[in-house]
């Protein structure tokens, strides 16, 4: 049984800085076989052996929920997608304590036009040597052309969240016909994600 750390819903604005090249409702059509190939089994939770009595125990203390005050914080971070003229918007947010003992966040953002349903990118975020907050890592970028509606961290440190798409330029905008739910386990001092297809529900 899945247990999630905690989720909270943000809604903040940043003025891109020094970014050039058009903005965009929608880039074009992302590969969706391909995405739909790459779903794979979840890895679990690292585990080490107790050296007294042999049973399984994180290797990693359990993540925690923080404020999202004691997260870092989006808006003092240069999000990298390309707006154009517009701002960037973050959409979803939560803030935990990961298995490293570091405070993160997890945010999707997207560019805040004033048509179309522009794609989100999902960031990790957390705190540079210089103490600042920064990017650590893309888990979903927005030329993917997904579309995120909820995040998570779980207990296990894996990061979730379900996302919806369009197969092709002429599907329309209100009815998505691609429906994911993703998976971003810790692994390698990386992410590897897994994916499976889920009911699809309209926006």
């Amino acid at each position: 049984m899945e247990t999630a750390v905690g989720t909270t819903a943000t809604a903040g604005q940043q003025t891109p800085r020094g970014r050039t090249g058009p903005g965009r409702a929608r880039t074009a059509p992302w590969h969706w076989a391909v995405a739909l190939a790459g779903c794979g089994a979840v890895v679990g939770a690292a585990l080490a052996a107790s050296p007294a009595t042999g049973t399984p125990v994180s290797a990693h203390p359990a993540p925690t929920a923080l404020a999202a005050t004691a997260g870092p914080d989006p808006a003092q971070v240069q999000l990298p997608l390309d707006c154009g003229p517009f701002p960037v918007k973050t959409a979803l947010g939560v803030s935990a304590r990961l298995g490293d003992g570091r405070p993160a966040t997890v945010v999707a953002a997207h560019c805040a036009t004033e048509t179309g349903t522009p794609p989100d990118a999902v960031l990790l975020l957390d705190f540079g040597p210089d103490g600042r907050p920064r990017v650590a890592a893309t888990l979903l970028a927005e030329r993917e052309n997904l579309t995120v509606s909820r995040i998570a961290v779980r207990s296990d440190g894996a990061v979730t969240g379900h996302a919806q798409g369009y197969s092709g330029e002429d599907v329309p905008r209100f009815r998505p016909d691609i429906s994911l739910d993703l998976t971003w386990t810790p692994k390698g001092g990386g992410w590897e994600r897994s994916q499976t297809a889920a009911p699809v529900s309209a926006v």
